[in-house]
């Protein structure tokens, strides 16, 4: 496998944020969003035999482990990943941009589907066909850039009936959308969706790396 890095920190978004987490970077991304803070993780990265993989998560001790990118779902080894990690009793979370078929997914593991809007430049790249794929305890993050991409957001989560269905994010890019004007266009709307910020900007350096 192609791994930019493999580390312990605290989950910063998802309806898991605030739970220790061991998160597994995964290297290359077919999609290039104009708010993307791993970039690194675009060609940084070694390859690593899935038994170091394994054993370097397992080794960190901790029951919640992130698959990210980086797309993950672009490894080959993904699917064997999964099942030696659900084996090991490990509770899976996976974040992919949405442009690739994520009923690859095993059950067992959650996915956080991450539908790019007009604003992050990666619209064109999203499968629509996912959100007829996702599972009850799977999620769907929009990471919104400006008024405008709610807007889309918003349309799309009502449309689609997604929030009956499974676990709504919305997310203020950093430093775009302030979280308190994204938090009063939720309310005024009463739109059935959750606030997810990126708690780990603002415990650590927002440009720090491996947390």
């Amino acid at each position: 496998m192609l791994i930019n890095e493999v580390y312990l920190s605290v989950q910063g978004e998802s309806t898991h944020a605030g739970r220790p987490c061991v998160f597994i970077r995964t290297s290359v991304c077919n999609q290039r969003c104009n708010y993307c803070d791993t970039g690194y993780a675009f060609t940084q990265g070694e390859p690593m035999a899935l038994d170091d993989v394994v054993s370097r998560a397992l080794e960190l001790e901790t029951p919640l482990v992130e698959i990210t990118g980086g797309e993950p779902l672009l490894q080959p080894l993904l699917p064997e990943l999964f099942r030696r990690l659900l084996g090991a009793g490990r509770e899976i979370l996976i974040e992919t941009g949405g442009s690739h078929d994520i009923s690859v997914v095993p059950a067992g593991a959650k996915i956080i589907l991450d539908i790019k809007t007009p604003g992050s430049g990666e619209e064109q790249a999203n499968d629509y066909e996912n959100l007829q794929r996702l599972r009850e305890d799977d999620e769907v993050k929009f990471v919104l850039t400006s008024r405008e991409d709610y807007d889309w957001a918003k349309q799309l989560v009502l449309r689609e009936k997604l929030a009956l269905r499974t676990t709504v994010l919305f997310s203020p890019a950093f430093r775009r959308i302030e979280p308190r004007d994204l938090s009063e266009w939720l309310l005024a709307d009463r739109l059935p969706v959750r606030l997810n910020l990126q708690l780990h900007k603002y415990v650590w350096e927002p440009t720090q790396r491996g947390v």
